[in-house]
């Protein structure tokens, strides 16, 4: 093995994908036990749909506010605290989540955990962006992402030999025990290097500079389609599966593991792919065409569809969507040093901000359109939106990263 693939897996990169593992976990395990945890909270069929929707929304609204949060604390104060400081806030947060007993006092426990999620993937992402040379950086993500997005898998699978709240004690526990191994992880040497008397961690600097607004924003619109995919396509995998006709039942917490065993699968075949073709973008349009192709078989299903069907097709839609290493690594390469750390902890959080938007288009359009047709209408907006983006968006594969916003 060579230097250079030492560095992709070197401590700061496997410690970073450990911590995305643990957010993952912690992310997805509400999808996965959403049904359980609110019926045992004595809710009806269609109370656990509206509520569900509503502790989504509300978990990603708190990862929204987190993601400013984290990211402007990541250029202030270093991308360590931000790591340390995320992981308190969301291990206590699923703690207490453990212990709900109304759907209000679910909503806040989710709420706090989403603050406390917001920073991990970004800081970490930073992190890594800055001690790996520019040619490593595109698979040191990509491990990163690999790594982490298995913990969606765990989390499926420990739901399934555990009460729900147990689920939670233990994903605030893994939360803890990585609080050891980030003892032994250093700052960013390029961050510790910048001036003092430089601006940092300025979030209104993405919006008072026209040039730089563009950047942040298409940046943002790069990510849509993966959490159109997971929050819409996959959290209500069951719902799509009735519209569909399919007679067999179908377990949305299955769905998301076999999407994310794929969604880690392909994160490093992006990787090795943009190195490949030494193109960010180049390789952001190849999975956009396979998520066109998947969502477009994720619609064919008929009546004479099974469960299992349902299942590989949202391992398909997992591996197509498996850009969001990619998609991150771009957000951190567009911006300097002082508002990197902004940028890549924002950037995924607005994404993850963005659901309640592309769930309020989709239940608009149910006004006018069946369940299904407007689930389809809703993927296709955000394609075409995302693709645009992309086009839009400045290459950043060969980008040398040491050098400030002003």
């Amino acid at each position: 093995m060579t230097k250079k693939h030492i560095a992709v897996f070197s401590l700061p990169v496997i410690v970073a994908a450990l911590g995305y593992f643990v957010d993952i976990y912690d992310l997805l395990l509400f999808n996965i036990v959403r049904i359980p945890s609110l019926r045992s909270l004595g809710l009806s069929v269609t109370d656990i749909d509206k509520k569900g929707e509503l502790i989504i929304g509300i978990q990603m609204v708190g990862l929204l506010i987190g993601g400013i949060i984290w990211g402007i604390m990541g250029d202030k104060k270093g991308r360590l605290k931000v790591l340390f400081g995320s992981i308190i806030i969301y291990s206590l947060a699923n703690i207490a989540n453990g212990f709900v007993q109304t759907v209000p006092q679910y909503v806040i426990a989710r709420f706090i955990a989403g603050i406390g999620l917001a920073g991990e993937l970004g800081a970490g992402i930073t992190l890594v962006s800055e001690l790996l040379k520019k040619e490593q950086r595109g698979m040191g993500t990509s491990v990163v992402a690999g790594i982490g997005l298995t913990g969606a898998i765990v989390a499926y699978f420990i739901s399934r030999n555990y009460d729900w709240r147990i689920c939670y004690f233990i994903g605030g526990g893994l939360g803890f025990l990585l609080l050891l191994l980030r003892v032994s992880v250093f700052e960013s040497g390029m961050y510790k290097s910048m001036e003092r008397s430089v601006s940092k961690g300025n979030f209104l600097m993405f919006f008072n500079n026209k040039k730089r607004f563009k950047k942040y924003a298409f940046s943002i619109l790069l990510g849509l389609p993966t959490w159109f995919v997971i929050g819409i396509l996959i959290a209500f995998s069951n719902k799509f599966a009735k519209s569909f006709g399919i007679s067999e039942e179908v377990n949305p917490g299955k769905a998301t593991m076999y999407a994310y065993i794929a969604i880690s699968v392909g994160d490093v075949l992006a990787g090795v792919l943009s190195q490949l073709l030494k193109s960010r973008k180049k390789a952001l349009y190849i999975f956009y065409a396979l998520t066109t192709v998947m969502i477009a078989l994720y619609f064919t299903q008929t009546k004479n569809s099974t469960a299992n069907s349902m299942y590989w097709i949202s391992a398909g839609l997992g591996l197509a969507t498996g850009f969001w290493a990619i998609f991150v690594t771009m957000g951190a390469e567009q911006f300097g040093t002082n508002l990197r750390a902004t940028a890549a902890t924002t950037i995924p959080n607005m994404v993850r901000g963005a659901l309640p938007l592309m769930l309020l288009l989709f239940n608009g359009l149910q006004h006018f359109f069946t369940f299904s047709f407007s689930g389809l209408l809703t993927g296709i907006i955000v394609m075409i939106i995302s693709v645009i983006a992309t086009i839009l968006t400045e290459e950043t594969f060969h980008k040398e990263l040491n050098y400030v916003e002003m």
